[in-house]
């Protein structure tokens, strides 16, 4: 297949650039920097700014598919500029994706758009399923345009899937990454008491939804929490990551100490989603690693 992907450099971009590599696809990468994106993936890179201007309809027409994963990172305090900058990577950047598909005489044939299940904003012990409504806080209301400006490709004869991305588990960046530090020296522990959801995913399960998006039928549509099915609290996600690297997790994190240390933000860790997978268990998704403690098990085993 011939795939275009965004936000390629990025952690879960890198590793799906592999997979689709290492099974024969043709990959393209949009890219702010493309000489150094083809020389880190080992593809064809082609220079494309998201937030300024419309993505270059070669790269876009007579493809496949077009992933798209670029989006400036949600993890830094939020100041009115960092704001901005989120909400312009991803609705304006989707928007011009969508754009410069509208004038392609050969748009692709699926879409498939990154989201998050900060789309459901702070819901405490209530599942959330695709079907819920959404939040109404800064992120949720960021994600609700982002999947708007998505969703136009759909007008456009488009199969498009929007993917809302739980906590993404890999030691090489993202969460996990940041509390490996305090939790291998023996002072990690839940954060505010830790009774608060964590929808997460093993990076590798992530990587094969949007490949199974990308491979499959019109009902691989629509939007679609790409979360694993046993969603875990924090409380439990420390005991499970002290377990896992034989160290205490029983230090707690107050909340006025992650409110003072990240501002707003901190929202994403002290509320959470208890986000549960509806449409991928419907399509018959199969998880490698459904439960928290086997999963990050396997990744820290190096």
């Amino acid at each position: 297949m011939k795939i275009t992907v965004t936000g390629a450099t990025g952690m879960i971009g890198r590793r799906l650039v592999a997979v689709l590599k290492n099974r024969g696809d043709e990959v393209t990468v949009l890219s702010r920097n493309p000489d150094a994106a083809s020389q880190a993936l080992g593809v064809s890179a082609v220079k494309w700014d998201p937030e300024t201007e419309e993505a270059p309809v070669e790269a876009i027409g007579h493809r496949d598919a077009v992933i798209h994963l670029a989006g400036e990172s949600v993890s830094q305090r939020w100041t009115d500029d960092a704001k901005r900058g989120i909400r312009a990577s991803r609705v304006d950047g989707t928007a011009n994706l969508v754009a410069a598909m509208r004038q392609s005489d050969h748009p692709p044939k699926v879409f498939v758009s990154g989201s998050a299940v900060g789309w459901y904003g702070p819901r405490g012990t209530e599942p959330v399923t695709e079907g819920s409504q959404p939040g109404t806080d800064f992120l949720a209301e960021v994600c609700v345009e982002w999947e708007q400006a998505a969703a136009q490709a759909q007008e456009l004869g488009i199969r498009t899937a929007i993917l809302r991305t739980g906590v993404v588990l890999t030691p090489e960046g993202g969460a996990l990454a940041r509390m490996l530090p305090p939790f291998k020296a023996g002072v990690g522990g839940p954060v505010a008491g830790g009774a608060q959801y964590m929808p997460w995913i093993h990076i590798d399960d992530l990587v094969s939804m949007l490949v199974a998006a990308v491979d499959g039928d019109d009902r691989w549509s629509g939007v679609i929490n790409a979360t694993a099915p046993n969603p875990c609290t924090n409380k439990e996600f420390s005991k499970a990551l002290g377990k896992a690297l034989h160290r205490p997790s029983f230090s707690p994190v107050p909340a006025f100490a992650m409110k003072a240390m990240f501002g707003e933000m901190s929202q994403i860790v002290l509320t959470g989603q208890n986000a549960i997978p509806a449409r991928a268990t419907e399509l018959g998704f199969t998880w490698t690693q459904p439960d928290v403690g086997p999963a990050l098990v396997q990744l820290l085993k190096g």
